[in-house]
């Protein structure tokens, strides 16, 4: 946790146009190795999740949300292209890319997913291998 802000973090995207704030716990950071989380990024994403009632998110009007599958959507921000957030449509929760938190977080990548499809440029992170539906809401 930030020093200080006992419970909170901060976060942001490049420009700094879209800002939000996590209150509470987090789940620790989860890689993906998909190929839409690939292609979305660059690379593999490393997300943690929160609750959204958890989530302020201040510059709304800068995000654009484009519904990647039928079931899921990821937020950017519409000026400097940062990734910030995924989210499935019927979710309580979203995922908050770990890269956009500010300072110290505190939170270690403990899982990751669909190592079969990782770039084969790189190797896999030495954590537990997981797959995605074994990961419960909020988990």
């Amino acid at each position: 946790m930030l020093k200080g802000e006992e419970g909170i973090m901060r976060g942001s995207c490049l420009c700094g146009r879209v800002k939000y704030l996590i209150q509470g716990a987090p789940r620790q950071v989860v890689g993906c190795h998909c190929t839409q989380c690939r292609k979305s990024s660059g690379h593999y994403v490393a997300a943690t999740q929160v609750e959204n009632q958890h989530l302020q998110i201040d510059g709304q009007p800068n995000i654009t949300w484009f519904q990647s599958s039928a079931t899921a959507r990821r937020g950017f921000c519409k000026n400097c292209g940062s990734q910030l957030f995924w989210a499935r449509l019927d979710s309580a929760h979203t995922s908050v890319m770990a890269g956009t938190i500010d300072g110290g977080t505190g939170l270690r990548m403990d899982r990751q997913l669909h190592p079969e499809t990782k770039g084969d440029y790189y190797s896999l992170p030495d954590i537990e291998i997981v797959d995605q539906s074994s990961l419960k809401k909020g988990q």
